[in-house]
């Protein structure tokens, strides 16, 4: 017996340490707050499961099991207990369980369900005591809002096509169907028809640092140009292959009555950023969800303009797609300053996505600028070009706004990189006859020459400022020549550039009539870009020499490269010295490369400085 109990005694012993040891039926585990805080914030938007609030919901209602088994069964059970009003838990239930049936499925119909839901949960009867006394900091709100956008993309999807659909035509909900009425007017955009709507929810974005998007209601989509319904001169100039970033929006009124009947009817809203940046749904102010990042790189994909660069270089009379050498973003927008971008050697309109991406979503430079991009082809003569610039501002100025009541356009910003710095300095100044001199002995009105050819001459051999520029960047430009140009390399490169045929007509026909009025051996080899930029070209002597005229402001923004000391470095394609311009208003040195225009710190700075034109204009 004493045996016996000390045995007793000894299992009862080990029985306790054993239950001390295991872990009770309610308690906690230690964990990672990341992994903790990710679980009480999930949905259905983010996971493969609906959000706590669901689950909640689901668990007091003793359908967790029904919803696992028999999820259509479920959903239309709930949807048949929804009450008139109130009832939000369940609503917002509805919203996301039916948003996880579309993603399983692929089926719209469950998708559109989501949308509307989340509409009614978000846009309650007025009335409604339980929607008026919805909680702001209700963690709900922000993912109904992104189920509608979503819902509502999925919904009007066309999977064969990568687009989403907003024609008007019934739809079909798992509770009935859904008719949707939309108006040819809001595929209408600057005069161009709008085609082929791309949901930006289905691309990542490469290439930019930020992917920016407004917060707010609709499903935003990139949206093609079709045809030009209404030609104006703005809507020449606007990009052919841009992508316009719009957003869709189905409005339905008595929403909570409609999905009662299983009949809903609804308008669906298009609208562009330059059109409207907030709705009102009853009685209330909501701003409109927009992503422009994406409608950016997304018309970039695979565009012919990043061949540009070298072939506009090569072939000098080389341009894609139209031929005009602005391209507008927005259709012109009075009351707003133009900025224009100049690339540079080499290169493109595309290589300023960086900065407009930046630029065009800060609100207070987008709602005062509008940017314009120059083309031009970067091999042919710096001075040719450049006439090209000043002839192409002059033309659009007077066409937009003939009778000059537009003073923001007469507030022009250029912003010049590399090679293009050195077209935007000739906007500024008065050129006199130094580049004329150069190639000639008598003034050109004595000379005998045919009209084209005298005009093309006049309009590249004499400058004047142009009176509505009134401030220009200078983004690593070589003032003072690039010492790549010295290389001899250069010289074999210089021969790989066709020429336009208006310069080779030219040559010959000064050639043939000139005589000893001009200095033909000038002309042996008619230079090119990279021939103006040498340190000893008289040309770039002659501009570096010109200043900037009274009452334009310019800004120099500098790349240098390495940790030494930055007066005596570069960026591996200009030096300090050579980008360096006394007098500037501003001067900014960054840690770069030649492509300083693509850098943050670069971007920032032109920010600062338009930042300050405009105040200077206000």
């Amino acid at each position: 017996m004493r045996v016996r109990r000390g045995l007793g005694w000894a299992s009862l012993a080990t029985a306790a340490s054993l239950a001390t040891a295991c872990a009770t039926p309610v308690g906690v585990d230690r964990a990672s707050p990341r992994d903790v805080h990710r679980e009480l914030t999930e949905n259905a938007l983010s996971s493969d499961r609906a959000s706590a609030a669901t689950r909640e919901f689901l668990t007091r209602a003793s359908l967790v099991q029904r919803w696992k088994d028999e999820p259509d069964e479920t959903l239309l059970a709930l949807h048949r207990e929804l009450a008139p009003a109130g009832d939000l838990d369940r609503l917002f239930a509805l919203a996301e369980l039916s948003f996880v049936r579309a993603e399983r499925t692929n089926d719209p119909s469950h998708a559109l369900a989501a949308a509307l839901y989340a509409y009614a949960f978000l846009f309650g009867d007025d009335g409604d005591p339980a929607w008026r006394a919805l909680d702001p900091f209700d963690p709900r709100i922000q993912v109904a809002r992104h189920l509608y956008n979503r819902g509502l993309t999925l919904g009007l999807a066309d999977s064969r096509e990568g687009v989403v659909d907003l024609s008007s035509k019934r739809r079909a909900l798992p509770f009935g169907a859904l008719d949707v009425a939309s108006s040819p007017a809001d595929f209408v955009w600057a005069g161009w028809s709008l085609v082929r709507f791309a949901p930006a929810a289905d691309y990542r974005v490469r290439g930019l640092d930020n992917r920016y998007r407004k917060a707010g209601i609709g499903a935003p989509l990139a949206a093609h140009l079709g045809e030009e319904m209404t030609p104006s001169p703005a809507g020449a100039l606007v990009a052919p292959r841009l992508r316009v970033p719009v957003t869709a929006f189905l409005r339905v009124d008595d929403v909570r009555a409609q999905l009662a009947s299983g009949r809903v009817r609804g308008r669906l809203e298009v609208y562009s950023e330059d059109e409207r940046s907030e709705l009102v749904v009853h009685g209330e102010a909501v701003p409109v969800e927009l992503e422009k990042s994406s409608s950016l790189a997304y018309m970039l994909e695979g565009a012919p303009i990043w061949d540009f660069g070298l072939l506009g270089f090569r072939l000098g009379d080389y341009l894609p797609g139209r031929s005009e050498r602005l391209v507008l973003l927005h259709p012109y927008i009075p009351g707003r300053i133009p900025l224009v971008l100049v690339h540079g050697t080499f290169s493109s309109p595309a290589t300023w996505a960086q900065m407009v991406n930046e630029l065009e979503n800060d609100p207070g430079i987008s709602k005062r600028y509008q940017p314009w991009l120059f083309i031009y082809n970067s091999g042919n003569p710096v001075v040719y070009s450049a006439g090209l610039l000043s002839e192409a501002l002059q033309k659009v100025v007077a066409s937009l706004d003939p009778q000059g009541a537009d003073a923001a356009l007469r507030r022009m910003v250029i912003v010049g990189h590399s090679q293009g710095g050195l077209l935007t300095k000739l906007m500024t100044v008065h050129s006199g006859d130094v580049f004329w001199n150069n190639i000639a002995r008598k003034p050109i009105d004595e000379v005998d020459l045919d009209p084209d050819s005298r005009a093309l001459l006049q309009r590249s051999m004499f400058y004047e400022p142009l009176p509505f520029v009134k401030r220009v960047v200078f983004m690593a430009t070589p003032h003072h020549g690039s010492y790549l140009s010295d290389f001899r390399v250069t010289s074999w490169i210089s021969r790989l550039v066709k020429l336009p045929a208006r310069i080779t007509k030219l040559t010959l026909d000064v050639a043939m009539k000139g005589g000893d009025e001009f200095y033909l051996s000038a002309l042996d080899r008619k230079p090119t870009s990279l021939d103006n930029m040498a340190s000893n070209n008289k040309a770039l002597r002659a501009l570096a020499a010109l200043p900037v005229a009274p009452g334009i402001a310019y800004h120099s923004i500098i790349a240098v490269r390495g940790d030494g000391p930055w007066e005596d470095g570069g960026d591996g394609v200009v030096k300090y010295r050579s980008a360096r311009l006394e007098g500037a208003a501003s001067e900014k040195v960054v840690k770069s490369g030649h492509s300083v225009q693509m850098t943050q710190e670069g971007i920032q700075e032109v920010r600062r400085i338009l930042v300050e034109h405009a105040a200077a204009a206000d």
